[in-house]
């Protein structure tokens, strides 16, 4: 009896080894399927949509472990509002400021699970020189064999809601909304 408890205790330990050093694995962001892109009101007559169209940055996952990291950085120059002026305007010193600030990073602190599936997704948002406290809360999340690629690949959509003015980009509010929903449409390929 000795010896079968002694083993159903290696195997107890070892099952337990085994869970405690789980493997995170990295996936590269696939720049032509990720687009972060922003919405607000615009002078109470719409909801203006833009993107940016240059991401880079990676996503690590450990499914088992249930734990995770986002990365991403964004080209702040590559804002695309289906309008050429317009580009322009947004890049200049009252929103974006391109010139001073190329770029947009979000870096994770904190993964949370929903049962196999994050959920939401703290981390520090930094615009502009300022950085925040955001939540991403994930709408749509999966990991599949990508078809074409032949690797494990993961999708997935989340979004913020900011406000602009705490990023210094709050020319004309609150005539145009304060408030920008952030949504972030993600494909990443293990690496």
């Amino acid at each position: 009896m000795n010896r079968i408890a002694r083993l159903s205790a290696a195997l107890i330990i070892s099952a337990a080894a085994t869970s405690a050093f789980a493997t995170p694995e990295t996936y590269g962001i696939d720049p032509t399927h990720t687009f972060p892109s922003f919405s607000y009101n615009h002078f109470g007559l719409s909801t203006q949509i833009s993107k940016f169209e240059k991401t880079t940055g990676t996503v690590t996952l450990d499914k088992a472990a249930r734990t995770g990291a986002v990365d991403i950085t964004i080209d702040m120059s590559s804002v695309n509002t289906g309008y050429a002026t317009f580009n322009e305007h947004i890049q200049g010193e009252d929103f974006l400021d391109t010139a001073k600030y190329p770029t947009a990073t979000f870096k994770s602190t904190k993964v949370t699970f929903d049962g196999d599936k994050p959920a939401s997704i703290d981390g520090e948002l930094t615009i502009k020189g300022v950085t925040k406290p955001v939540t991403l809360k994930v709408t749509h999340f999966t990991t599949v064999p990508h078809p074409m690629l032949k690797k494990d690949a993961i999708g997935a959509n989340a979004s913020t809601v900011i406000k602009r003015s705490e990023f210094n980009a709050g020319k004309y509010a609150p005539n145009v909304g304060d408030e920008v929903t952030i949504t972030v449409s993600l494909e990443a390929i293990k690496q």
